[in-house]
């Protein structure tokens, strides 16, 4: 009898765990009879879409032979003035506090936001800043950026990259991720998925979001920014921190030493390759090498933000803020550690450069933060040999308006968003230097020659990285997922090195 129910209850027990059996087990159990090549051959392009080992990319990319094999993204969230940057416009100076909507050939009827809507004119406001010419290209650049004049010959200036996004957080996820609706997987998150890791301790996506000295009030940074969505979660971007810890749970706990840690992680291992092993679950193995780079990341993440080893030279180069932890100087230099180490993708969020008003003080301060360390960040790779396969850009979200936001002056002014035109600079691995691409019209208002959208531009950054935008998509949802959306889209190839 006892023996009866002890069966029973066994029987009871199996019956219970089959019920708990994902779709997922289902087909992981499956291949290990039909074999993994048959299984494979029934999922179509989801199962080409899982590389053979997760440190490296897809087994089919690159598409062809990549010009940069790294990237560095300094985004200047809250989106420049361009008018006060990189796109000279001098002919407004004769028409300072001339109401716009006086130039309908201008405005065009296109929308404006709720914070200027209501104003009883669109006053047209002039840079109050100084350009002049530079390089043997000629491109204009605003005294607020003379280290960026020093370098024109080494960048490719885009001065016509558009969106159609309005408000900060929708034109952010929109260019990071390729949608204004939360979901989508960012650009970093795509390149580590695609060409994997070519480094083994640190990894292949990281993020810094740096201190900044313009306007205090900033829009907020989501996580969402640099994250993988759809894609496997080992592609998330890590976000180095300036206080604290590097990185988030990566020391030991108290009474935990390094040893110990390495004995509790080899028991960990070997739990859950039983779990591989019984459910073939990808995730399973995805925790195994997660852990493995966290236990590699205790030794080479405080050797990658130790500086000590720096010339006082390359300091010196960086500026004055270099040494001090969470400015974008010092953010600027462990960019180039990173790109020593064959870290993929960098990413760095510079905030506050949302000026609706007060530009004479908030916007020289964002400028004087960037200027200079952006500069020693292109100088640096080039002295070192490593600028020519590093790809590095520059740019916000959208522009600003050519007219002003709140009270004008001829010393002081605020500009609202503007989707339809604003400024990019690429240089390194696969661009052109040197040169200045698109027109905008005489008042920064609407492109004239060589639009580029935000598509374009992430379709252009994925060309230099090897990748045919076009080819690159993951199965999520039963659609297609593509960083560069659903329209045809193409890379700025007068830009890029044939």
């Amino acid at each position: 009898m006892e023996s009866f129910w002890s069966q029973r209850d066994g029987d009871t027990l199996r019956e219970s765990l089959g019920l708990q059996l994902t779709r997922r087990h289902f087909f992981g159990r499956a291949s290990l009879g039909l074999g993994t090549a048959a299984l494979a051959s029934l999922g179509g392009s989801a199962s080409a879409n899982t590389p053979t080992d997760s440190s490296l990319g897809l087994p089919d990319l690159p598409h062809f032979a990549p010009k940069a094999k790294r990237a560095i993204y300094l985004f200047m969230a809250g989106a420049p003035s361009q008018i006060d940057t990189l796109d000279y416009k001098p002919k407004l100076n004769d028409l300072f506090d001339k109401d716009l909507r006086s130039l309908p050939d201008v405005q065009k009827g296109q929308r404006i936001t709720t914070m200027t809507s209501g104003q009883s004119s669109l006053p047209i406001a002039p840079s109050k800043f100084e350009f002049a010419q530079h390089g043997q290209s000629g491109a204009w650049v605003s005294e607020l950026l003379p280290y960026t004049a020093k370098m024109v010959d080494d960048l490719a200036i885009i001065k016509t990259v558009n969106t159609e996004a309005i408000n900060h957080d929708p034109a952010i996820t929109y260019i990071c991720t390729g949608n204004q609706l939360p979901g989508r997987a960012s650009l970093g998150s795509w390149l580590s998925y695609g060409l994997g890791s070519i480094n083994d301790n640190l990894p292949s996506f990281v993020v810094m979001t740096p201190s900044w000295t313009g306007r205090p009030e900033a829009q907020a940074l989501y996580n969402r920014l640099w994250g993988s969505a759809f894609l496997p979660t080992r592609h998330q971007g890590v976000s180095l921190r300036s206080q604290g810890d590097p990185v988030l749970f990566l020391s030991n706990p108290n009474g935990i030493d390094r040893e110990m840690r390495r004995r509790m992680l080899d028991r960990m291992n070997e739990l859950n390759e039983q779990a591989y092993s019984q459910w073939a679950d990808p995730q399973t193995r995805a925790r195994i090498e997660q852990a493995e780079m966290a236990f590699r990341m205790q030794s080479s993440v405080p050797e990658l933000v130790d500086t000590s080893d720096e010339s006082k030279e390359t300091l010196e180069k960086y500026g004055p803020d270099v040494t001090k932890p969470g400015t974008f100087a010092a953010s600027c230099l462990l960019a180039r550690r990173m790109a020593e180490r064959d870290v993929r993708f960098v990413q760095i969020f510079h905030r506050g450069w949302d000026q609706h008003a007060n530009i004479a003080r908030d916007l020289v301060n964002q400028c004087r933060d960037v200027d200079q360390p952006a500069w020693a960040l292109i100088q640096d790779l080039k002295e070192r040999g490593m600028l020519d396969d590093t790809l590095v850009v520059w740019g916000g979200e959208f522009g600003r308006t050519v007219y002003c936001q709140g009270k004008l002056t001829r010393e002081n002014y605020g500009r609202d968003h503007h989707p339809r035109n604003f400024c990019v600079w690429m240089a390194g691995g696969g661009v052109k230097p040197g040169i200045v691409h698109g027109e905008t019209d005489d008042f920064s208002y609407n492109v004239v020659k060589d639009p580029v959208h935000i598509h374009d531009l992430n379709a252009t950054i994925l060309h230099c990285m090897g990748i045919d935008h076009s080819r690159f998509t993951f199965q999520s949802q039963g659609l297609d997922m593509r960083l560069t959306g659903v329209n045809p889209q193409t890379p700025v190839h007068a830009i890029l090195k044939s």
